[in-house]
């Protein structure tokens, strides 16, 4: 898997040839799962039904019971994660931030992801 690293800013990396990439290590497919759960439903022009729902389904005062199985699904349906060892979120209201941290395993090895939304 070769995937494109980001910068500090979390926007692509360019002007260092290979350098700017991830290839064949667990951090590419955790990096793959960092951009989908950042991406929101219909937020890409070329196919709006995809991204996370995060206003109705993740975000909200009745979501409690749907936000962690649909994150769970988008990291799992992540190119190259095979499974999740370890899933936690924690939701603060008065910051109003999401956190959500997880072991993964990839075809690569494994690795965490630590996303606060």
């Amino acid at each position: 898997m070769k995937y494109r690293k980001l910068d500090a800013n979390d926007d692509y990396s360019f002007g260092s040839g290979l350098s700017n990439f991830l290839i064949d290590q667990p951090e590419a497919p955790a990096q793959a799962v960092k951009t989908r759960l950042m991406l929101e439903t219909g937020e890409w022009f070329l196919d709006v039904t995809e991204g996370t729902p995060w206003k109705t389904k993740v975000l909200g005062k009745y979501t409690a019971t749907t936000r962690d199985p649909v994150l769970r699904r988008r990291i799992l349906g992540t190119q190259g994660v095979s499974d999740i060892s370890r899933y936690g979120s924690q939701f603060d209201p008065d910051t109003r931030k999401y956190d959500v941290q997880a072991e993964i395993n990839t075809a690569y090895g494994a690795t965490r992801i630590r996303e606060t939304i």
